[in-house]
């Protein structure tokens, strides 16, 4: 019997539905009733420009800056500055509330922006050795030792999103992470 997979990730180019796919499955668990919480994160537009990425707390709502573009400190990727600070407070804290309150633990993104916190990569161990269902999205095409660490594990998947299967994957991410929960119970 293959080992039942309680780790699902999701990964694809740039604009390809990520963070859609796990949004639409986090909502048919959470009508599902199930408690979920962790990160989700989203790209920020003025005037059709990205100019940084938010991430929110899911269970609070609460938002900060991941990184933006006039970010005066913090490591830098392309034009974008990292902001460690609200990274941490936001991002981390969530991640480890789910890891004692959900049901259902998310981590959108686990990308080089993320990867610039120890804290991060820590906390995202702790809730894949967590015995929760974890739902993620995974930078496309990174090369990184905690990545390859979570795709070598046997209770991991990782769907890569594409125009065909984006619209109907999440069911099939649904449906592995009802089967993963009901077999903890």
């Amino acid at each position: 019997m293959s080992t039942l997979k309680r780790l699902i990730f999701v990964t694809g180019p740039p604009g390809i539905g990520k963070t859609s796919v796990l949004l639409r499955s986090v909502n048919g668990l959470k009508n599902r009733g199930y408690e979920i919480g962790g990160m989700i994160s989203r790209d920020v537009r003025e005037g059709g420009v990205r100019v940084g990425f938010e991430i929110m707390d899911f269970s609070t709502g609460q938002r900060g800056w991941l990184a933006h573009v006039n970010q005066p400190t913090g490591p830098k990727i392309s034009k974008y500055r990292v902001n460690l600070t609200d990274l941490e407070a936001i991002g981390v804290s969530s991640i480890l509330d789910a890891i004692r309150n959900a049901d259902i633990i998310i981590v959108d993104e686990i990308g080089p922006m993320e990867l610039f916190s120890s804290a991060f990569r820590d906390v995202v161990v702790q809730a894949v050795e967590s015995d929760k269902p974890v739902l993620g999205t995974v930078h496309f095409g990174l090369r990184d030792s905690l990545v390859n660490s979570l795709k070598n594990r046997e209770d991991a998947e990782i769907f890569e999103v594409t125009y065909e299967n984006r619209e109907a994957l999440h069911n099939l991410i649904i449906d592995k992470v009802v089967q993963s929960l009901q077999k903890l119970s």
